[in-house]
């Protein structure tokens, strides 16, 4: 194992940052692309000074959890708008507001809207077929209404 690493030199870590990008495109998230910019770093730093494969890899250990917080960190900035339609799939969040006509009567609290060609289940007052209501809320994949 000692000769495998110490064979190591600044091409494999230039393979293992081209692989590790080359997953990062296939497998879902965001961290491989900061191990395999810690990868590029700890080869391009080989090619300069080359080092002991002990130092390469404590330096890719270091580079990696390094990256990948700065990485976390850019990418969950507070207040930071990530679309100009954050609800678009949260369909029922695109319904506060909105007004519909009850398809099947709520009764007991429970019943249907009609909401284009689709029937959603609502959570509500009584309410007989063809009143409108408006949607307040959302509770999970249940509109909440109110009589509009």
């Amino acid at each position: 194992m000692q000769e495998f690493l110490t064979s190591w030199g600044s091409w494999t870590w230039l393979i293992l940052a081209v692989g590790l990008a080359a997953l990062e495109m296939v497998v879902p998230g965001i961290l491989l692309i900061w191990l395999a910019g810690a990868a590029l770093v700890v080869a391009l730093v080989d090619l300069l000074l080359p080092l002991e494969w002990q130092a390469e890899v404590a330096l890719f250990a270091v580079l990696s959890v390094l990256f990948a917080y700065v990485g976390y960190r850019w990418s969950n900035q507070p207040g930071q708008q990530l679309s100009d339609k954050p609800n678009l799939n949260m369909r029922g969040q695109s319904y506060v507001g909105r007004t519909f006509v009850v398809a099947e009567a709520i009764q007991n609290g429970r019943g249907k809207v009609k909401v284009g060609d689709t029937l959603w289940a609502v959570a509500g007052s009584d309410a007989d077929v063809g009143t409108s209501v408006r949607v307040t809320d959302v509770d999970g994949t249940m509109l909440v209404v109110e009589p509009a």
